[in-house]
């Protein structure tokens, strides 16, 4: 398992030889990667009044748009779109996951499936239910997201959570490797040189630091029931048998991967960091690995001040040397 993340590694090298910016990757994507926003499909039998409709939407965070008023703002406002779906009249994606919903369950209407993006063309459901279940589902906000952005958005580099499981020892030893191995890899750690130059401007007034965190959920909490049921069904197997889970979270919130913490040491650990770390040569957010964790918090507003116009998607004026620099203090050893 642990070779599988090595193309991670080797990719940040190799790509270092034709850097588009130096920007570190976990602030590169604080900055610039939007999260996706999930889909939220709502299957019903019959045309829904207008009550029913705003009914659903009520249920759910102003910025989800498609219940019904269109939202105010542009995209990276967006947590989430609703799209409804009569069962009689299906087509495409929807009479898909309507007819493998139905291969499983009787699901009485209306019914609400919530995907989350997994990548380009790759969708996974994240939730599923009635819609009057959907306020005790904690599908955007639970404890551990706003512990999450709070560090993420005063200067931590990579929160790591550690999602416990059944035998107590094998959570202690995750937690000590965590522990111990974290401090020594921030030391470690050297940031791209020619951060603030043109191409390579930071927008944020967040500290640009190398430090990392550990944030542990127990399986057992209800408040974190989305968090641990996504964790847990993208590592099916090693959740059933009680193993740990290791996630690296960084940017606005994008999961790295979600790691069995048997499978964890300090050399993966160094390789995904070192990733994170390192210049940002690839730009393109669909083209890195990971994925979006559903987190409530408007990270343009948090992020940059009003009416400041947030950075652009990708670096631009790669070689303008005309752009007056932002230069930098980055402390020894960083």
């Amino acid at each position: 398992m642990a070779n599988r993340f090595v193309w991670l590694f080797l990719f940040s090298v190799v790509g270092s030889f034709a850097l588009a910016c130096n920007i570190p990757v976990f602030r590169y994507a604080l900055e610039r990667w939007r999260p996706d926003p999930c889909q939220i499909v709502v299957f019903h039998a019959g045309p829904l009044s207008q009550e029913e409709t705003q009914a659903i939407g009520s249920k759910l965070p102003q910025r989800v748009e498609g219940y019904g008023s269109k939202l105010m703002g542009n995209e990276s406002d967006l947590l989430g779109r609703v799209s409804f779906a009569e069962v009689d009249t299906l087509e495409g994606e929807h009479k898909i996951l309507w007819d493998r919903l139905t291969d499983r369950i009787e699901p009485k209407l209306p019914y609400m499936v919530v995907r989350g993006s997994f990548g380009p063309s790759k969708w996974l459901n994240v939730w599923e239910g009635m819609p009057n279940d959907l306020p005790n589902a904690n599908l955007f906000d639970s404890p551990a997201r706003e512990e999450l952005s709070r560090r993420l958005l005063s200067g931590d580099s990579v929160v790591w959570v550690l999602l416990t499981g059944k035998d107590e020892e094998k959570n202690q030893k995750a937690r000590k490797l965590l522990n111990e191995e974290l401090p020594k890899i921030a030391d470690e750690i050297q940031l791209p040189e020619g951060i603030g130059l043109p191409g390579s401007e930071l927008y944020s007034e967040v500290p640009l630091l190398v430090k990392f965190s550990v944030l542990e959920i127990e399986k057992q909490d209800k408040k974190e029931s989305f968090l641990v049921n996504l964790f847990s069904k993208i590592r099916s197997e090693e959740a059933a048998g009680g193993e740990p889970l290791v996630v690296p979270v960084f940017g606005r919130g994008r999961a790295l991967e979600v790691i069995p913490a048997a499978e964890l040491n300090p050399r993966l650990m160094t390789d995904l960091t070192l990733f994170l770390s390192g210049a940002c040569s690839c730009q393109v957010k669909d083209q890195n690995p990971g994925f979006d964790l559903l987190i409530n918090c408007d990270w343009k507003q948090e992020l940059f001040l009003e009416g400041t116009e947030p950075p652009p998607a990708r670096s631009t004026g790669q070689g303008d040397r005309t752009k007056q620099p932002q230069l930098l203090s980055i402390p020894p050893g960083r």
